[in-house]
């Protein structure tokens, strides 16, 4: 049976910070809703209704997109291990890169990530758990090193180049600003 907060609990933040995987769903007012799986060492609680989320470079960069069109953003973990459960976190994000006046604040709280693109501060209105009985069980084996190795043997220089190219829309057409 699901379960509704209005806050991240303690019980809630010690289940996150244990999950080695996430998704981020976003979706513009009109177009494709993106779903993309995240790992890495990217995510963080600053307050029971307030996290953070580096954002590395990739393919595309429809969250940006996304929410600079309507800050809709939803973030779910679930038990691949133990007990099951899934958990979603429902709330409002907003961009911050290098340059804002916050980037330097909340880019002390993650380790330095080659390829880092943006920061996503996201203000959580509710979070919803459920059962999670149907969720398969999976062993984590490591981190994988393939997009780290990509962006070093990029450049910083290297990178904007790429999303010169790769990450100035989404696939809807959508602007992302991520050279402005």
């Amino acid at each position: 049976m699901s379960k509704f907060y209005t806050k991240i609990t303690q019980k809630l933040q010690d289940f996150i910070k244990v999950q080695k995987i996430f998704f981020v769903a976003t979706a513009p007012n009109s177009g494709r809703i993106n779903l993309s799986p995240k790992g890495m060492d990217s995510f963080r609680i600053l307050e029971e209704n307030r996290v953070i989320w580096l954002n590395v470079t990739g393919s595309g960069n429809e969250t940006a997109a996304h929410l600079n069109e309507n800050k809709r953003i939803t973030i779910m973990f679930c038990s691949f291990e133990k007990t099951p459960n899934i958990l979603r976190l429902y709330g409002k994000g907003k961009e911050i890169k290098e340059g804002n006046t916050s980037w330097d604040e909340l880019i002390s709280f993650f380790p330095e990530t080659p390829g880092t693109r943006q920061i996503f501060d996201i203000t959580i209105e509710s979070a919803q758990t459920s059962c999670g009985m149907s969720i398969p069980f999976f062993e984590y084996k490591g981190e994988r090193n393939e997009l780290n190795d990509w962006t070093k043997s990029k450049g910083k220089e290297g990178i904007k180049d790429y999303w010169k190219d790769k990450n100035q829309t989404s696939i809807d057409g959508l602007l992302t600003h991520i050279l402005d």
